[in-house]
């Protein structure tokens, strides 16, 4: 069809109404009460923020790492440029002689899962938690060269959260000395495995360990999956794509299935647990724990995770909500240039009470996720001097903290995202995409509805320690702390007098802790003296794992804050503590404020109490208001990253808008293809019955 004039639609240059976002934005930013720049330093560091500034601008000028496309890709598309990206990545790495923290900014800010992205995420960790001396030349060593591209073989299509339930058999063949892997049942089928449906050649296999017909549970073995060559799946075994998903459509989540699979003795990955050649002797850990040193490092990856995660979102949130005008509001009317305007959205409490907890939110998960994360090393080295008291309570603390933080970040970036009106609907606003690929944590690592029992148990055994008087006393173990301070005084009563005392640390975590442990009491009572059975109480038992990690959540940011010393090379200020403080203080108080009902059963709180709460939340967002635009600032998201027109550090929305609708494949032509072959005949058909009609 040739059509004169058919070329792409275009905007008219029309200038922005004024005020224009550009304008708005930074008088937000003139009513900064703390230094930006130094509380990102307090947040990431000094020399994190001096690589980001290096590697920016190699992303933003290399055409691989381009991103003005990805809103308008199909799957087979969006999955050939995860792998470009990968390849490229891997050249730009050695050029640039990037190191971990490096690799971790680039894959950050890219902002898209790859399929290669996942071997250094599962598969290399996993290889240098559990690999003996001889299995860390032959597999950790290349797989650190890129020599092989491994993923991560648990989930099956029947059994994800249920490990002890998976159904593929490891069955040792003594007369070879090997291993046969073997899927019994269709439901045995490995699924949803990332990198697997096109990408790894090798495997790190979750598999029931068979010895002389006995089952000794879920064992991990490594093996190779597809030839070196051709990349074709070895005899034996089944591998394709499990198809589109909801988001995450730029990996190749797979399944496989084994058929009488052998691999040689050496796959079982033997630095805890082994099998004897010959025999089959079955050596069992020293300790059954463990393995749970990789678990701990993986949850809390993921918690700081949710903290940039709600960063981000809420950076679009605030920025938008600072340029985007609605109303006029009588009462208190808005001037520019001694003319009324509509009021910016932000100046609404109800906006303020639906995005500002967020940032609250963030500031805590961030810190959160950085203490998790220091306690993994810490507990790694007392480990290696035969000390495990850290453990049991990090692996407890982890386990809810990554079932009530990625619940958060998810309820947080859909907030988000619905607080930005219709144009948070648009893929533009960059939330809609990120919201998508971020939803799989909520089941990753342990589906959220499920993984937070391990914490529960761990708090019922405790408090029975505590009761008994067998605990051992740790200067890392808080949950001992709040138990033993419950137990002193179970019948304690708030202190507060006015709604300002509840800006004091120790009267939050002292609410926190009673609350907690009030809830943990309870359980275990119902439980162990009234014959409640488990299943019965797992709404209880969901209960008291939130409480326990927002107990953590809330003593971590505090002491985060308090970091902040003259012996410190990074300062906060005045200004900086000051509003951090705050920030801190509304994190609690929203918390609390959701989950009155908690501390009202435990009688710990007054019905006075109850409204000094409520009041000091709306008291504490007029005083986050001035700051939030400085306070997302703050978190030092390049908008390469965001890829948002909402969410620009310069403001200039609508232009944006404009300027990425004009990108739509549709706009390349006035008049689509479709207009002959569908659009014109549907009139034509309708011109013709009435044509016919009037002949009646």
């Amino acid at each position: 069809m040739t059509t004169k004039h058919n070329g792409p639609t275009r905007f008219p240059n029309l200038p922005v109404k004024e005020p224009t976002g550009a304008a708005l934005i930074e008088q937000e930013r003139a009513k900064a009460t703390f230094d930006v720049k130094t509380l990102s330093k307090f947040i990431y560091g000094e020399e994190y923020l001096e690589k980001l500034d290096k590697i920016v601008p190699i992303l933003e000028n290399d055409p691989v790492f381009d991103k003005s496309r990805r809103y308008f890709q199909g799957r087979d598309e969006k999955i050939r440029d995860a792998w470009r990206k990968d390849r490229r990545f891997l050249e730009l790495r050695k050029k640039h002689n990037w190191d971990d923290v490096d690799e971790k900014i680039v894959h950050s800010l890219y902002d898209q899962p790859s399929p290669y992205r996942l071997h250094y995420i599962m598969f290399v960790p996993t290889l240098e938690g559990q690999c003996n001396e001889e299995q860390r030349k032959l597999f950790l060593e290349p797989s650190k060269r890129d020599e092989i591209i491994g993923c991560y073989a648990q989930t099956e299509l029947g059994h994800g959260s249920n490990i002890r339930g998976l159904e593929t058999t490891a069955t040792y063949i003594p007369e070879t000395n090997e291993f046969e892997i073997h899927s019994p049942h269709l439901s045995s089928a490995k699924w949803w495995i990332g990198a697997l449906g096109r990408t790894a050649n090798y495997a790190i296999i979750m598999a029931r360990l068979i010895i002389h017909d006995k089952d000794y549970g879920p064992h991990t073995f490594c093996a190779q999956i597809r030839s070196l060559e051709d990349h074709m799946p070895l005899p034996g075994l089944t591998i394709g794509d499990i198809g589109p998903k909801m988001g995450y459509n730029t990996v190749d989540n797979g399944f496989m299935m084994f058929d009488h699979f052998r691999i040689p003795h050496v796959s079982m990955l033997a630095r805890y647990a082994q099998v004897k050649p010959g025999s089959g002797e079955y050596i069992k850990p020293v300790n059954s724990k463990l393995s749970y040193g990789g678990m701990v490092h993986v949850r809390a990856s993921i918690v700081s995770e949710t903290g940039r995660a709600l960063a981000r979102s809420s950076t679009v949130a605030v920025r938008y909500a600072a340029v985007r005008r609605q109303f006029y509001d009588s009462t208190s009317p808005r001037k520019w240039n001694g003319e009324t305007i509509e009021t910016s959205v932000i100046d609404y409490t109800m906006v303020q009470y639906r995005i500002l907890p967020i940032i609250a939110n963030a500031y805590a998960l961030m810190f959160t996720g950085r203490e998790m994360l220091r306690l993994y090393h810490l507990n790694i080295e007392a480990m290696k001097q035969g000390n495990f008291d850290i453990l049991a309570d990090l692996h407890a603390t982890s386990s809810g903290l990554k079932s009530l933080t990625s619940f958060m970040a998810v309820d947080g970036i859909e907030e988000c995202r619905r607080s930005c009106g219709g144009h948070g609907y648009s893929m533009f606003s960059g939330l809609g995409h990120f919201y998508n690929d971020y939803l799989p944590s909520m089941t990753v690592e342990g589906d959220n509805n499920m993984i937070y029992q391990q914490t529960s148990r761990y708090l019922l055994k405790t408090y029975r320690n505590v009761i008994a008087g067998t605990a051992q006393p740790s200067e890392h173990n808080l949950t001992l702390t709040y138990l033993a301070q419950y137990l002193q005084n179970p019948k304690a009563k708030c202190p507060a007098t006015t709604p300002t005392d509840f800006l004091n640390p120790e009267v939050i975590l002292s609410a926190f802790g009673f609350r907690a442990a009030y809830g943990i009491a309870k359980v275990a009572e119902q439980i162990d003296h009234q014959g409640r059975p488990w299943n019965d109480a797992l709404v209880d038992l969901h209960r008291i794992s939130r409480a326990h990690c927002q107990y953590f959540i809330v003593r971590t940011f505090f002491t985060a804050i308090q970091r902040d010393n003259k012996e410190d090379a990074l300062k906060l200020g005045t200004g900086g503590r000051k509003i951090l403080q705050a920030v801190a203080s509304l994190f609690a108080l929203h918390v609390m404020e959701k989950d009155l009902s908690d501390f009202v059963l435990s009688s710990y709180f007054s019905a006075e109490q109850l409204e000094m709460v409520k009041q000091q939340v709306q008291d504490l967002l007029k005083v986050i208001r001035l700051d939030a635009v400085p306070l997302v600032d703050a978190f030092a998201i390049p908008d390469y990253m965001l890829h948002s027109a909402l969410g620009r550090y310069d403001g200039d929305v609508y232009p944006a808008l404009t300027a990425m609708a004009e990108q739509e494949p549709l706009n390349n032509t006035q008049v689509v293809d479709a207009f002959e072959e569908s659009i014109k005949p549907m009139r034509q058909f309708a011109l013709k019955n009435r044509n016919d009609s009037a002949k009646l």
